[in-house]
């Protein structure tokens, strides 16, 4: 049997249960989970499946079996063959970077143009503004792929002086690091 890959996005407000109800609804047409990533954002319910199916099974088929299964949730579904992107292979360590700081426009953007401008790839991003000054309330962690060829001391000194500039306290650390000095 040959398999066909979908991506799947639904979101909407938070409640239990859903989570239940699409794996409930991808099980019964055959469907195989093979990647899930699932966060709530502000009450905002949001995942993103990578299921496999029969060759059978299109994306609107299962976009419209979903909606119809889940309309009762009031979640928004989108569902699109996933199309395998062979991109060149770098090798890369993995670092995090974190900051804190005051709430304002363009933080997200002040970071992520360092990141693109040195290729780095932003594999994970949770970011948390809760307004106001008190830097524990504005909070983002970034999990990066570093190309080995990246400077780092390049690298360092430019997030630090974007980081000033916005206001911002800033690290970066190999993920290794990372892990052992938040180890709970």
């Amino acid at each position: 049997m040959i398999l066909n890959k979908l991506i799947i996005s639904v979101i909407g407000e938070d409640r239990p249960g859903i989570l239940a109800a699409v794996s409930d609804l991808l099980y019964a047409r055959g469907c195989n989970i093979e990647d899930v990533s699932q966060t709530i954002l502000q009450s905002v319910f949001g995942a993103l499946f990578i299921v496999s199916t029969t060759v059978e099974m299109k994306a609107e088929q299962l976009q419209a079996v979903l909606t119809e299964g889940v309309s009762k949730l009031n979640l928004d579904v989108f569902v699109r063959k996933h199309e395998f992107v062979t991109h060149e292979t770098v090798l890369s360590q993995p670092f995090v970077i974190t900051t804190f700081g005051p709430d304002k426009p363009g933080l997200v953007r002040g970071i992520t143009g360092i990141l693109a401008r040195h290729t780095i790839n932003v594999s994970n991003l949770k970011a948390v503004f809760k307004g106001g000054d008190d830097p524990g309330n504005n909070v983002m962690i970034f999990e990066v792929d570093v190309p080995i060829a990246t400077s780092l001391p390049d690298l360092r000194r430019e997030l630090k002086q974007a980081a000033q500039e916005l206001g911002l306290e800033i690290n970066i650390q190999h993920r290794k690091i990372f892990e052992m000095m938040n180890r709970i």
